[in-house]
């Protein structure tokens, strides 16, 4: 069984039929990528996901257990946690209180601590920054204080939105090497991610969106690989 699976998915907003019977599914350990073109739906579905949007029909599971009427908070507490694209951080709170925002779910304070550690560990710049407010703090080290925030949480899969968005191509090599070490460690990782040719180098497998419909499917070597993929988003 997978850890989430996605069926005939539908999602509107007012009248327009944004996401179009959407089926994918993410194994436990796996990397999977959703790719495709700016408003082909893929914040859509990651919202739709967590719980940000409701789905006007179809189902979304999570390790067995039914989300479509979950809050969007009990979904945080079941082990799902969202990177938002832009980041979204309390520009007005340091990197420490951004931090433990993101274990509001939890309560064993000893358990919090190795988890901070564990984050000041893997991005080193927030701790050094830990006393700064998020919102002085440059794109690409807000990006990883969402992840940090995100990986406070203890998620069993982490959903993250075009996480290289906006950032310099030293920031984006950098993020996602976080998210490959993030995957190794065990966090299973569904990444929207527009830089498709960045996404399918890291990903096990990935779908592609047009439109609000999922297109093509496959291990991510193949889509590189293939000529319509190329052509389309890998600017080959």
């Amino acid at each position: 069984m997978a850890m989430l699976e996605v069926k005939g998915l539908n999602v509107y907003y007012g009248m327009i039929h944004a996401i179009k019977d959407a089926s994918f599914e993410v194994g436990q350990g796996e990397v999977v990528a959703l790719i495709g073109a700016n408003g082909a739906g893929k914040t859509t579905i990651l919202h739709t996901v967590t719980g940000l949007l409701h789905a006007k029909s179809g189902s979304v599971q999570f390790e067995g257990q039914e989300l479509t009427r979950t809050p969007s908070h009990k979904i945080v507490s079941l082990g799902m946690s969202h990177v938002p694209e832009g980041r979204r951080v309390f520009s007005n709170l340091s990197v420490y209180e951004n931090l433990m925002m993101g274990a509001y779910t939890r309560s064993d304070k000893a358990e919090i601590a190795d988890s901070l550690d564990m984050v000041y560990e893997r991005f080193p710049r927030l701790k050094e920054r830990r006393t700064q407010l998020a919102g002085t703090l440059s794109g690409g080290e807000q990006q990883m204080l969402a992840m940090g925030r995100a990986l406070m949480s203890k998620p069993k899969i982490l959903l993250m939105d075009e996480p290289s968005m906006g950032l310099s191509p030293l920031f984006v090599s950098e993020i996602f090497k976080i998210i490959e070490e993030v995957s190794a460690q065990g966090v299973t990782v569904l990444l929207v991610e527009q830089n498709a040719k960045k996404a399918l180098s890291i990903a096990d497998r990935a779908y592609v969106l047009e439109t609000g419909k999922v297109v093509m499917s496959g291990p991510a070597r193949e889509l590189m690989a293939n000529d319509a993929i190329k052509a389309a988003y890998l600017g080959e």
